[in-house]
Protein backbone atom coordinates (compact mmCIF):
# COMPACT_ATOMS: atom_id res chain seq x y z
CA UNK A 1 0.00 0.00 0.00
CA UNK A 2 1.33 3.45 -1.00
CA UNK A 3 0.90 5.64 1.85
CA UNK A 4 1.16 9.85 1.73
CA UNK A 5 4.59 10.70 2.54
CA UNK A 6 5.47 12.84 5.74
CA UNK A 7 8.45 14.92 6.47
CA UNK A 8 8.89 16.22 9.48
CA UNK A 9 11.78 18.24 11.01
CA UNK A 10 12.71 17.92 14.72
CA UNK A 11 14.61 21.14 15.95
CA UNK A 12 15.23 19.79 19.19
CA UNK A 13 16.50 22.53 21.67
CA UNK A 14 17.44 24.90 18.72
CA UNK A 15 15.48 28.23 17.41
CA UNK A 16 14.57 31.36 18.31
CA UNK A 17 11.78 33.69 17.24
CA UNK A 18 13.79 35.19 14.53
CA UNK A 19 14.96 31.70 13.60
CA UNK A 20 10.73 31.35 12.58
CA UNK A 21 11.36 32.96 9.54
CA UNK A 22 12.95 29.66 7.76
CA UNK A 23 9.31 28.61 8.13
CA UNK A 24 8.04 30.76 5.04
CA UNK A 25 10.24 29.07 2.42
CA UNK A 26 9.54 25.84 4.28
CA UNK A 27 5.84 26.09 4.01
CA UNK A 28 6.26 27.60 0.12
CA UNK A 29 7.88 24.24 -0.94
CA UNK A 30 4.83 22.25 1.49
CA UNK A 31 2.41 23.87 -0.94
CA UNK A 32 4.65 23.27 -4.03
CA UNK A 33 4.87 19.55 -3.09
CA UNK A 34 0.98 18.74 -2.20
CA UNK A 35 1.50 15.18 -2.88
CA UNK A 36 2.86 15.12 0.40
CA UNK A 37 2.55 16.56 4.55
CA UNK A 38 5.56 18.48 5.72
CA UNK A 39 5.70 19.40 9.79
CA UNK A 40 7.91 21.54 12.00
CA UNK A 41 8.45 20.52 15.55
CA UNK A 42 9.76 23.40 17.73
CA UNK A 43 10.99 23.65 20.79
CA UNK A 44 7.73 24.06 23.28
CA UNK A 45 8.25 28.28 23.46
CA UNK A 46 7.81 28.60 19.65
CA UNK A 47 4.79 26.75 18.84
CA UNK A 48 1.82 29.17 19.57
CA UNK A 49 4.45 31.61 17.83
CA UNK A 50 4.97 28.92 14.30
CA UNK A 51 1.42 28.09 14.57
CA UNK A 52 0.63 31.88 14.14
CA UNK A 53 2.76 32.40 11.04
CA UNK A 54 2.17 29.44 9.20
CA UNK A 55 -1.22 28.72 9.52
CA UNK A 56 -0.60 26.36 6.13
CA UNK A 57 2.00 24.16 7.98
CA UNK A 58 1.68 21.37 10.04
CA UNK A 59 3.23 22.54 14.00
CA UNK A 60 4.34 19.61 16.33
CA UNK A 61 5.57 19.05 19.79
CA UNK A 62 8.78 17.27 20.79
CA UNK A 63 7.69 15.26 23.75
CA UNK A 64 3.85 15.59 25.88
CA UNK A 65 2.97 14.42 29.60
CA UNK A 66 0.59 11.44 29.68
CA UNK A 67 -1.35 13.12 32.43
CA UNK A 68 -4.37 15.91 31.44
CA UNK A 69 -3.16 18.12 34.23
CA UNK A 70 -1.53 18.28 37.71
CA UNK A 71 1.58 18.48 40.13
CA UNK A 72 3.63 17.94 36.90
CA UNK A 73 6.38 20.89 36.92
CA UNK A 74 7.76 21.69 33.75
CA UNK A 75 6.04 19.04 32.03
CA UNK A 76 3.34 20.07 28.98
CA UNK A 77 0.08 18.17 28.48
CA UNK A 78 -1.38 17.16 25.06
CA UNK A 79 -4.62 19.62 25.91
CA UNK A 80 -2.29 22.38 25.81
CA UNK A 81 -0.71 21.61 22.67
CA UNK A 82 -3.81 21.49 20.87
CA UNK A 83 -4.72 24.94 22.70
CA UNK A 84 -1.07 26.44 21.63
CA UNK A 85 -1.83 25.65 17.55
CA UNK A 86 0.38 21.82 17.36
CA UNK A 87 -1.59 18.95 15.48
CA UNK A 88 1.55 16.40 16.12
CA UNK A 89 3.84 15.05 18.79
CA UNK A 90 6.81 12.97 19.24
CA UNK A 91 7.06 10.26 21.20
CA UNK A 92 9.57 8.32 22.73
CA UNK A 93 12.90 9.77 20.76
CA UNK A 94 15.84 8.25 21.45
CA UNK A 95 17.33 11.09 23.23
CA UNK A 96 14.42 11.40 26.00
CA UNK A 97 14.63 7.40 25.87
CA UNK A 98 18.14 7.89 27.16
CA UNK A 99 18.62 11.11 28.71
CA UNK A 100 15.04 10.93 30.84
CA UNK A 101 15.39 7.36 31.01
CA UNK A 102 11.87 7.16 29.34
CA UNK A 103 10.31 3.39 29.66
CA UNK A 104 8.04 1.73 26.60
CA UNK A 105 5.28 2.08 28.50
CA UNK A 106 5.26 5.69 29.55
CA UNK A 107 5.91 6.23 25.66
CA UNK A 108 3.03 4.19 24.89
CA UNK A 109 1.23 6.18 27.66
CA UNK A 110 2.32 9.71 25.87
CA UNK A 111 1.17 8.36 22.50
CA UNK A 112 -2.21 7.76 23.81
CA UNK A 113 -2.64 10.51 25.55
CA UNK A 114 -1.76 12.54 22.77
CA UNK A 115 -4.10 10.26 20.33
CA UNK A 116 -6.94 11.35 22.79
CA UNK A 117 -6.14 14.87 22.78
CA UNK A 118 -6.56 14.83 18.86
CA UNK A 119 -2.95 14.63 18.16
CA UNK A 120 -1.24 12.78 15.95
CA UNK A 121 1.64 10.48 17.73
CA UNK A 122 4.75 10.21 16.19
CA UNK A 123 6.70 7.06 18.36
CA UNK A 124 10.19 6.96 18.10
CA UNK A 125 12.00 3.23 18.00
CA UNK A 126 15.56 2.56 17.11
CA UNK A 127 18.46 0.56 18.19
CA UNK A 128 21.86 1.86 19.55
CA UNK A 129 25.08 0.78 17.96
CA UNK A 130 25.72 -1.88 20.33
CA UNK A 131 22.78 -3.77 19.74
CA UNK A 132 23.33 -3.63 15.86
CA UNK A 133 26.61 -4.76 16.27
CA UNK A 134 25.50 -7.57 18.10
CA UNK A 135 22.75 -8.87 16.01
CA UNK A 136 19.60 -7.75 18.17
CA UNK A 137 18.38 -4.79 16.01
CA UNK A 138 15.25 -6.07 14.65
CA UNK A 139 14.54 -7.69 18.24
CA UNK A 140 15.34 -4.75 20.14
CA UNK A 141 12.99 -2.56 18.04
CA UNK A 142 10.51 -5.46 17.74
CA UNK A 143 10.44 -5.36 21.74
CA UNK A 144 10.14 -1.13 21.76
CA UNK A 145 6.63 -1.64 19.37
CA UNK A 146 5.53 -3.90 21.54
CA UNK A 147 5.63 -2.11 24.88
CA UNK A 148 5.31 1.30 23.41
CA UNK A 149 2.56 1.00 20.44
CA UNK A 150 -1.15 2.34 21.77
CA UNK A 151 -3.37 -0.06 20.41
CA UNK A 152 -6.10 2.36 19.59
CA UNK A 153 -3.50 3.78 17.01
CA UNK A 154 -4.72 4.13 13.11
CA UNK A 155 -3.17 5.53 10.23
CA UNK A 156 -4.74 8.64 10.91
CA UNK A 157 -3.60 9.09 14.79
CA UNK A 158 0.24 7.40 14.81
CA UNK A 159 3.05 7.59 12.58
CA UNK A 160 6.08 5.41 13.79
CA UNK A 161 9.63 6.78 13.51
CA UNK A 162 13.04 3.84 12.97
CA UNK A 163 15.98 6.23 14.38
CA UNK A 164 18.75 4.31 14.34
CA UNK A 165 20.15 6.19 17.61
CA UNK A 166 23.87 5.09 16.12
CA UNK A 167 23.30 7.31 13.03
CA UNK A 168 21.36 10.34 14.37
CA UNK A 169 23.50 13.96 14.18
CA UNK A 170 26.68 11.45 13.35
CA UNK A 171 26.78 12.32 9.68
CA UNK A 172 26.11 7.82 9.64
CA UNK A 173 23.20 6.32 7.81
CA UNK A 174 22.44 2.61 7.52
CA UNK A 175 22.90 1.05 4.34
CA UNK A 176 19.96 0.74 1.67
CA UNK A 177 19.46 -3.30 2.52
CA UNK A 178 19.28 -2.47 6.67
CA UNK A 179 16.89 0.47 6.58
CA UNK A 180 14.75 -2.06 3.96
CA UNK A 181 15.03 -5.08 6.48
CA UNK A 182 13.90 -3.05 9.22
CA UNK A 183 10.96 -1.44 7.88
CA UNK A 184 10.24 -4.34 6.30
CA UNK A 185 9.97 -5.97 10.13
CA UNK A 186 8.34 -2.92 11.75
CA UNK A 187 5.93 -2.76 9.19
CA UNK A 188 5.03 -6.66 10.06
CA UNK A 189 5.26 -5.83 13.76
CA UNK A 190 2.82 -3.01 13.00
CA UNK A 191 0.14 -5.51 11.29
CA UNK A 192 0.40 -8.35 13.80
CA UNK A 193 -0.67 -5.44 16.40
CA UNK A 194 -3.38 -3.14 14.97
CA UNK A 195 -4.40 -5.66 12.74
CA UNK A 196 -6.13 -3.91 9.70
CA UNK A 197 -4.41 -0.78 10.74
CA UNK A 198 -0.93 -1.95 10.57
CA UNK A 199 -0.88 -1.49 6.58
CA UNK A 200 -1.87 2.94 7.28
CA UNK A 201 0.54 3.76 9.61
CA UNK A 202 3.28 5.59 8.26
CA UNK A 203 6.84 4.73 8.95
CA UNK A 204 9.46 7.45 8.85
CA UNK A 205 13.00 6.67 8.87
CA UNK A 206 15.33 9.30 11.08
CA UNK A 207 19.08 9.42 11.51
CA UNK A 208 21.04 12.37 9.54
CA UNK A 209 18.89 12.46 6.68
CA UNK A 210 20.21 15.54 4.36
CA UNK A 211 19.63 16.53 0.83
CA UNK A 212 22.25 14.51 -0.92
CA UNK A 213 20.37 10.88 0.78
CA UNK A 214 16.83 11.86 0.80
CA UNK A 215 15.72 11.02 -2.34
CA UNK A 216 17.42 7.61 -1.88
CA UNK A 217 16.07 6.91 1.58
CA UNK A 218 12.49 7.89 0.54
CA UNK A 219 12.61 5.59 -2.55
CA UNK A 220 13.32 2.45 -0.34
CA UNK A 221 9.80 0.59 0.58
CA UNK A 222 7.97 0.96 3.41
CA UNK A 223 9.58 4.13 3.98
CA UNK A 224 6.87 6.67 4.17
CA UNK A 225 9.07 9.52 5.16
CA UNK A 226 11.56 11.18 7.31
CA UNK A 227 11.63 12.34 10.98
CA UNK A 228 14.72 15.00 10.48
CA UNK A 229 17.31 17.02 12.88
CA UNK A 230 19.34 18.99 12.11
CA UNK A 231 18.91 19.31 8.39
CA UNK A 232 15.31 21.09 9.47
CA UNK A 233 16.79 24.01 11.17
CA UNK A 234 17.07 25.93 7.67
CA UNK A 235 15.07 25.85 4.64
CA UNK A 236 18.09 25.71 2.55
CA UNK A 237 18.85 22.31 3.97
CA UNK A 238 15.33 21.19 4.61
CA UNK A 239 13.72 22.38 1.27
CA UNK A 240 15.96 20.03 -1.03
CA UNK A 241 14.43 16.93 1.16
CA UNK A 242 10.95 18.02 0.73
CA UNK A 243 11.91 17.93 -2.81
CA UNK A 244 13.43 14.49 -3.21
CA UNK A 245 11.06 13.25 -0.80
CA UNK A 246 8.17 13.97 -3.12
CA UNK A 247 10.36 12.97 -6.10
CA UNK A 248 10.49 9.19 -4.46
Amino acid sequence: MALRKLVAGNWKMNGSQAALAELDAILAAADAHTTLDVAICPPFTLIAPAAARVPGLAIGAQDVHMAQKGAHTGCVSAAMLVEAGASLAIVGHSERRADNHETDAEVQAKASAAIAAGLTAILCVGETEAERDAGHALAVVAGQLDGSVPREGTGDTLVIAYEPVWAIGTGRTPSVADVAEMHAAIRAKLDQLLDDEGPKVRILYGGSVKPENAAELMAVAEVDGALVGGASLTAAQFVPIIAGAAAA
